[in-house]
């Protein structure tokens, strides 16, 4: 790795680079396009493309995204291309706030700093890759995390926080009973619908509270809350500190704040009898 940036890209733009690819969702949702295969990216979620995939990120809405050049220095163990590993977020906080506030810079000579921050990234992509999960699926190579009505679920949520979101409504837009939805929900993104909805409002108030001319009513209305001690209650069970407090923290110690927090208990793993045989960590720059 010789660089990693956060960017915001608007609703349909595009991240074309030639190379490997790490990426991670802070917010919105990306469409990654490989040769035959589109897979929908949500927040938490990461991505890891080799050198060989030509590849393109697309916004789907305004998104959130760190990214850079993370490659494999040695193919000991087979990876995917693409990679795509679902709730990185969450099974990650830390390396999460590493990237988000701390930027590396691209430089022309080989930096231990570099080597050792893509070796933490690598060990936690590692971490999370269990070969049996990716065997024997169906043809088209999808899987059920890879929901387009989800997604367009997630897309719609992301562009309009402060309309009156409901179950019903969710599941009405891609024609799913609710029950349905919710599992698609879980099995996709580990939230459920509603959960979703809150978290897309907090990063939607998050970004509005940095505007220091928006009243808290305001902010309130914004992100669909019927009134202000809703929406206070709302953000303090999510951030610990009142929507005033939170504004009043100066920006440096904010600026990397996790875009997706854990929402639901975390769901309990699947016993693997080769939990304790994951391949040997591979190193990587």
């Amino acid at each position: 790795m010789t660089a990693l940036r956060r960017e915001r890209l608007p609703a349909e733009a595009s991240l074309v680079r030639p190379g490997a690819l790490w990426g991670l969702v802070l917010s919105g949702a990306v469409t990654l396009e490989t040769a035959g295969d589109r897979r929908t990216i949500l927040p938490g979620d990461a991505v890891l493309v080799d050198s060989r995939t030509a590849h393109r990120l697309t916004a789907d809405v305004e998104t959130d995204l760190v990214h850079g050049d993370l490659r494999r220095s040695v193919p000991s163990t087979p990876l995917p291309s693409p990679l795509v590993q679902r709730g990185f977020g969450e099974e990650h906080p830390g390396v999460v706030t590493l990237v988000t506030t701390c930027p590396l810079s691209a430089k022309c000579t080989a930096d231990q700093f570099a080597s050792a921050y893509a070796a933490l990234v690598g060990a936690a992509i590692l971490s999370m890759w269990h070969p049996a999960d990716h065997a024997g699926q169906a043809g088209d190579g999808r899987r059920p995390a890879d929901d387009a009505q989800v997604a367009e679920v997630v897309a719609a949520l992301a562009a309009e926080p402060g309309e009156p979101w409901t179950l019903d409504r969710m599941a009405g837009l891609v024609h799913l009973s609710r029950s349905a939805l919710t599992e698609r929900f879980r099995r996709a993104t580990g939230h459920s619908p509603m959960r979703m909805l809150r978290e897309v409002r907090m990063n939607r108030a998050r970004t509005l509270l940095t505007k220091q001319c928006l009243a808290v009513t305001r902010v309130a209305f914004e992100v669909g809350y019927g009134s202000v001690a809703a929406f206070s209650r709302a953000f303090t069970a999510d951030h610990g500190v009142s929507p005033l407090a939170w504004r009043a923290i100066p920006r440096a110690s904010v600026a990397g704040y996790p875009q997706e927090r854990p929402a639901e208990p975390r769901r309990h793993r699947r016993s693997r009898p080769d939990q304790q045989q994951r391949p040997d960590a591979v190193p990587v720059q």
